[in-house]
C-alpha cells in the first residue's frame, strides 16, 4: 500500500478503538477523494531521507480533512540508569503524534500534539513535559509558518542535493572551520543519498542550529552516546532548528535537542532551574509560586499512590530523612528545600511557603502522616481520608516529599552487599546525565575506585534534592575541614560510620574500637525484630553512602581520609541505613580486591537492570 493508504494497527494507537475501526473501514474507499497538500508529502519524504523509512507513520481519516503524522524519536542514546529514573523505555522510540489539516497543512489550524510510548502508557510523566514543550514551540512557529514560506526553504534544500554531490563537497569544506557541537540529540544519518542503506553509525549529522546548512563529520573516537557539557547543552537546546528540511524534521530535531536536558528545566514553565549546585537527575517543578500552583492544579503530584504501591520502602526512607532534618537543631540551615504546598482548602494560597517558614506547623502535619507500613495494608483512598481527618495538610506534604526527591532510589533485593550487614540497602543515583557523562570521561582518563561517605541522616533530605556537594567553609559544614576544601571520603568503613553518627548534638566521633565493640554487641544480642524487616521501625537511624570517585591527581589522600575538591569526580552509588545504634562491619576496606569484586557484582546486576 502506498503512503496515502497507510494506517496503523490497534497496538500503534492510543486513541478510541471503536472510532478507529470505523475510520479503518472507510479509509480505503474515501482517501482518494480528498486533496492532500503536496507540501505535506514533501515534508514526509524529508523525514524519510534524513532519518529512515520507519521514522514516520501516516493515517488519514477518510472523509474527514484530518491526518495524523507519527514521528518516531529515537532515545537509545539515554543511559540505562537515566531512562529508568525518568521511567522511559530507551529501546522504544518516543512517538510525537501531530494532527494536521490534510488539504491545508501549514495554512490550516495549529496541529494538536500527543507524546507517548506505545508500551509505556502509564505514568509517562516525561511525555507530559515534552508535550508542553512542543506545544509552546509549535504555537510560536505557527505565527509565521505557511506552505508558501516553507516551499522556498524546501527548494533551497533540493538545490543542494544534486547528483554531482555538491552537498557532500560543501559539507566537507565547511567542517574544516565550523565548530561542531557534540550532542547525542542528533540522529545517526540514514539518508540513502549520503550513505546508502548500510546503516553504519560512523557518520553523524551535527546540524548548526543557526545556519542553513548541515555538516557531516567522521569521528569514530567520539562516544556516540556521550553527553555534552551541561553549559553547552543548556545553551543550545532551545535554539530553533532550520526549516530547510520542512516542519516535520524541524520539530523532530527540536525534540531531540530538548530530551537530554529535560531535567534541567521546570516541568511547568520550561525555564532553567536555578539551583546552587546545578541540576539533578529527575525532572522537577521549580520553586516559582505560579509553577507550584499549576503543578498542583494539573494533578502531576497525584502519583503518590503509585509510589507507595511500587516503592514503599523508598517512601518510608524519604519520610524518615525529612523527619530527621525537621527535628534537627540545625533545621534552619539543612532543611532545604522547604516545602511549597498548596492549601487544599484554598488552592490560591500556599499552606507551606518557603518565604514564610513555619516549622511547628510542618512538624504537626508530618506527625499526621501515617506510617508507610499502614498505607500498604489497606485502600490508599481510605488511608488518605484518615490522614485528611487528622490533618488536611498531611497528605499534600507526603506528596511533596515524594515528588521533590530528585534522585533515583531503589531498594536492593536479596542480591545485596552482604558485608554491609543491613537489610536496608538502596541503589542511589543522583547525578544528572551531563555530570554522569563528565564522570565517565574522567574515569576513562584516570580510573576510579569506591569509598564511603558518612553524613548524619538529617543531612540527606537536602542531599537527595541538591546533590552531594562540597560544604567546606560554608554554613553547611559541621565537622570542620582539617584537610582542606572538598567532599570527604574514606575507604575504611569505621571512619564513615563515625561521621554518620555525628549530629543532633553529637559532635565527638567514636573511635574504631568503640565501633567494633558496638558492632559485636549489636550482632550478638538477640534482636527483637527480624533483620529482614521491610520498613524502618526506629527513628534512631545511622546511614552511610558508598560512592565512586575518580582517582586523578585532584584526589587528596591523607592516610584513610580522602578529600575530593572536584564535585564532578564523586557519584553516589549505594546507600545503607542502620537502626537503633546498629553499625556495619567497621573493618571493611573498599580497596580490598574481594570487596571490590563484590561491589562490581552488585553494580552489574543493579545499576543496569533496575
Amino acid at each position: 500500500m502506498d503512503i496515502k493508504g497507510q494506517y496503523w494497527t490497534d497496538d500503534d494507537s492510543d486513541g478510541d478503538n471503536e472510532s478507529e475501526e470505523f475510520l479503518y473501514g472507510v479509509q480505503g474507499t474515501c482517501a482518494a477523494d480528498l486533496y492532500r497538500h503536496p507540501q505535506l508529502d514533501a515534508d514526509i519524504e524529508a523525514v524519510k531521507e534524513i532519518y529512515s523509512e520507519n521514522a514516520v507513520s501516516i493515517r488519514e481519516y477518510g472523509t474527514i480533512d484530518d491526518v495524523d503524522i507519527d514521528l518516531h524519536v529515537n532515545i537509545s542514546f539515554l543511559d540505562e540508569e537515566v531512562s529508568t529514573a525518568w521511567k522511559v523505555l530507551r529501546t522504544e522510540p518516543i512517538v510525537l503524534r501531530l494532527r494536521f489539516s490534510l488539504s491545508q497543512y501549514l495554512d490550516g489550524p495549529e496541529p494538536s500534539i500527543e507524546v507517548f510510548q506505545p508500551s509505556n502508557k502509564e505514568g509517562f510523566g516525561l511525555g507530559l513535559q515534552l508535550k508542553k514543550i512542543l506545544g509552546m514551540f509549535t504555537s510560536q512557529q505557527w505565527k509565521h509558518l505557511s506552505n508558501d514560506f516553507l516551499k522556498t526553504q524546501q527548494e533551497k534544500r533540493h538545490s543542494w542535493f544534486k547528483s554531482s554531490g555538491t552537498i557532500k563537497k560543501f559539507r566537507a569544506g565547511l567542517s574544516i572551520f565550523s565548530p561542531i557541537p557534540k550532542s547525542p540529540s542528533f540522529p545517526i544519518i540514514q539518508d540513502s543519498m549520503l550513505k546508502g542503506k548500510l546503516g553504519v553509525p560512523e557518520l553523524r549529522v551535527n546540524r548548526l542550529m543557526n545556519r542553513s546548512i548541515s555538516c557531516t563529520v567522521k569521528n569514530p573516537k567520539v562516544e556516540v552516546f556521550g553527553y555534552p557539557p551541561s553549559s553547552q547543552v543548556s545553551g543550545h537546546c532551545k535554539n530553533i532548528p532550520t526549516l530547510e528540511y520542512g516542519f516535520l524534521v524541524q520539530i523532530m530535531k527540536y525534540a531531540e535537542q530538548r530530551i537530554p536536558t529535560l531535567n534541567e528545566y521546570c516541568v511547568v514553565c520550561d525555564e532553567q532551574h536555578v539551583f546552587q549546585n546545578g541540576s539533578m537527575l529527575k525532572p522537577a517543578v521549580c520553586t516559582r509560586e505560579l509553577c507550584v500552583f499549576s503543578f498542583y492544579t494539573l494533578g502531576v503530584m497525584s502519583g503518590a499512590a503509585e509510589e507507595v504501591a511500587t516503592g514503599a520502602e523508598v517512601v518510608d526512607l524519604l519520610v524518615a530523612m525529612c523527619r530527621a532534618a525537621l527535628e534537627s537543631p540545625r533545621k534552619s540551615i539543612i532543611f532545604e528545600p522547604y516545602p511549597s504546598v498548596v492549601d487544599p482548602s484554598d488552592p490560591k494560597t500556599l499552606a507551606f511557603n518557603p518565604k514564610k517558614k513555619n516549622y511547628e506547623r510542618l512538624q504537626k502535619a508530618l506527625d499526621s502522616v501515617m506510617s508507610i507500613r499502614e498505607m500498604t495494608q489497606g485502600s490508599y483512598l481510605e488511608i488518605k481520608k484518615q490522614m485528611d481527618k487528622l490533618d488536611p495538610l498531611a497528605h499534600p506534604l507526603l506528596q511533596w516529599i515524594i515528588s521533590s526527591n530528585r534522585s533515583h532510589i531503589v531498594k536492593l533485593p536479596l542480591s545485596r552487599l552482604k558485608f554491609m550487614h543491613t537489610s536496608h540497602q538502596f541503589l542511589l543515583l543522583s547525578s544528572p546525565p551531563a555530570k554522569e557523562a563528565r564522570f565517565r570521561t574522567a574515569k576513562k582518563l584516570y580510573g576510579s575506585t569506591f569509598a564511603f561517605h558518612g553524613s548524619h541522616i538529617e543531612n540527606w533530605h537536602s542531599i537527595l534534592r541538591n546533590g552531594l556537594v562540597n560544604a567546606s567553609y560554608t554554613k553547611l559544614q559541621l565537622h570542620g575541614a582539617a584537610y582542606g576544601k572538598g567532599i570527604y571520603l574514606s575507604p575504611i568503613s569505621s571512619i564513615s560510620f563515625g561521621y554518620s553518627g555525628m549530629g543532633k548534638g553529637q559532635h565527638r566521633m567514636p573511635s574504631k574500637d568503640e565501633l567494633v565493640q558496638r558492632y559485636n554487641r549489636m550482632n550478638t544480642i538477640p534482636q527483637t525484630r527480624s533483620i529482614q524487616s521491610r520498613f524502618l521501625q526506629s527513628r534512631n537511624l545511622n546511614c552511610i553512602a558508598l560512592c565512586e570517585v575518580i582517582t586523578s591527581k585532584d584526589l587528596q589522600k591523607h592516610g584513610n581520609i580522602w578529600v575530593c575538591p572536584v564535585s564532578d569526580h564523586v557519584c553516589t552509588r549505594f546507600f545503607f541505613v542502620y537502626e537503633d545504634g546498629q553499625v556495619g562491619d567497621a573493618n571493611i576496606n573498599t580497596q580490598d580486591p574481594k570487596i571490590q569484586k563484590e561491589i562490581m557484582r552488585v553494580i552489574g546486576t543493579q545499576v543496569y537492570t533496575n
